[in-house]
């Protein structure tokens, strides 16, 4: 499977661990990510229309130290799934979403036809995070959440996208579940849990496979037996409902 994500830091978060999950169980996933920090949906459309190479390429969760433009990215390879995604700054927002994504969708669709769109659900701030309540006025992360699983819900309608990735839907269920937190610096995943739980979700909607046995541990930073376990508990408790074959 050869996925490619037109997002930001948030999906270079998704996709850290995602290609070594893969691996886990013997299943070839690679995994590319064109990456500006904070990029929003109304960036990539202009940088779509000036077909510029502005932006770095990850490859499997490590930067290649090439430049790329949109266009050179998705006509280097037959894509399976194509990630469309708001910065996280925008995303309980749908008004910042439009025009730029119904263009963006349809300019993926052009370029790699037989590819899937997916949606990238991202997740909610810390609840210490002064950006929380200064930027959006939110009380709590669940109230943002809700804010992004509206927005996200409308895109995906709109864009006619194959796929959800619920990325902030998992975050929520593993802290309500009791990881300590999920975040590195109220905002961005934390590297070890955080990161690996994306992973495994990505993994889970897009193959359909069961995490519950994935083998993957090479983490960058400890991750408790314990936090695997929810993880991968909260995964399964939810994706399955979003995989589509």
């Amino acid at each position: 499977m050869e996925i490619l994500s037109i997002g930001n830091s948030f999906s270079r978060d998704a996709q850290y661990y995602l290609h070594g999950i893969a691996r886990a169980d013997k299943v070839t996933l690679n995994a590319f990510n064109l990456y500006i920090g904070g990029c929003p949906l109304s960036t990539h459309y202009r940088n779509m229309l000036s077909e510029e190479r502005a932006y770095k390429l990850d490859a499997n969760g490590v930067s290649t130290g090439f430049s790329v433009s949109i266009k050179e990215a998705l006509l280097n390879r037959n894509w399976d799934v194509v990630t469309l995604q708001q910065a996280s700054t925008h995303s309980p927002k749908y008004k910042s979403y439009q025009p730029y994504l119904d263009s963006l969708a349809e300019y993926v669709r052009k370029c790699v036809p037989k590819a899937k769109i997916a949606f990238h659900r991202t997740w909610a701030y810390q609840a210490e995070s002064p950006r929380l309540t200064a930027a959006f006025g939110y009380e709590t992360p669940a109230e943002m959440l809700r804010g992004i699983i509206s927005a996200s819900e409308k895109a995906a309608e709109d864009i006619r996208a194959d796929l959800i990735l619920p990325c902030g839907d998992v975050f929520m269920a593993m802290l309500e579940k009791g990881v300590k937190s999920v975040h590195r610096d109220m905002h961005h995943a934390h590297l070890g849990i955080g990161r690996y739980a994306l992973g495994l979700t990505w993994y889970a909607v897009l193959t359909g496979r069961d995490v519950t046995e994935n083998a993957f541990s090479d983490f960058d930073v400890p991750v408790s037996p314990e936090e695997i376990r929810i993880a991968k508990e909260c995964v399964m408790e939810i994706a399955p409902n979003f995989h589509r074959k």
